[in-house]
């Protein structure tokens, strides 16, 4: 029953980075692609804009997709892990409550990710079935 509950972890968190990546790679689901979200970026201090929307938007889609497979599940979390510190920096001067715009949902998205990669993704993976 352990491995169920890391697989759905996985895949419903997996999903939503990949989804979070796709918005800022291609503009999917509601987002503004690299230039919209880059923009964006540089109002808050992060430069150059574009540039750390796409590496985010690569850390957020290609590790969704291997922690969601749980393939490589530890590269893939320390991706998630690095695009959630960057997001945590933005939201660190508002404090720790989601309400007040604070770092509560990264720091939580980060926990979850490195939780797994101490963990190991179970036996519903690609990594137990290949190695």
């Amino acid at each position: 029953m352990i491995s169920v509950g890391l697989l759905l972890i996985r895949l419903f968190i997996g999903v939503a980075f990949i989804g979070h990546g796709a918005q800022k790679l291609f503009g999917w689901f509601g987002g503004y692609g690299p230039k919209g979200t880059g923009g964006w970026m540089e109002s808050v201090g992060i430069k150059p804009g574009v540039a750390m929307a796409v590496l985010a938007g690569i850390l957020e889609l290609g590790g969704g997709l291997l922690f969601a497979a749980g393939l490589f599940t530890p590269v893939g979390a320390v991706m998630l892990i690095l695009a959630m510190a960057g997001a945590m920096k933005v939201h660190l001067s508002n404090g720790f409550w989601a309400t007040a715009n604070g770092y509560e949902y990264p720091l939580t998205l980060l926990i979850v990710a490195a939780g797994v990669a101490f963990a190991g993704p179970g036996s519903i993976s690609l990594d137990h079935l290949l190695f």
